[in-house]
């Protein structure tokens, strides 16, 4: 297809859109749609309210979930070694001065555990 061919195409693709959206435009449907949006839009405003409360206030089983996590949070444990007295702090077993302490004195450490 010649240039000029494709040139010609595009433009009556573009004249067949703007037909298209003007006729869209001039709907009775989009106007109302456009009227409901900018009175709300005005309500919000008046009343400092954002979209995601509206939601929540005309659904509250479809407004955004929380984003915090429901994960139920680990306790701390403390080791208390006998040997220095040294405490130790932690929520997992993945601590650097623990793991020292199970290499030096064994399974000896879980007893530890305050």
């Amino acid at each position: 297809m010649s240039k000029l061919a494709e040139l010609r195409q595009l433009q009556q693709e573009m004249e067949a859109l703007e037909a298209r959206k003007q006729a869209l435009a001039e709907s009775k449907e989009v106007q109302n749609e456009m009227a409901f949006e900018a009175g709300l839009n005005e309500l919000m405003e008046k009343y400092s309210y954002t979209k995601a409360d509206v939601l929540r206030i005309l659904n509250p089983a479809a407004a955004p979930k929380s984003t915090t996590s429901t994960r139920k949070q680990r306790t701390a444990k403390v080791y208390l070694n006998p040997h220095t007295g040294e405490e130790v702090v932690t929520k997992g077993g993945n601590h650097k001065t623990l793991k020292a302490w199970k290499e030096q004195y064994g399974e000896e450490v879980n007893t530890w555990l305050q």
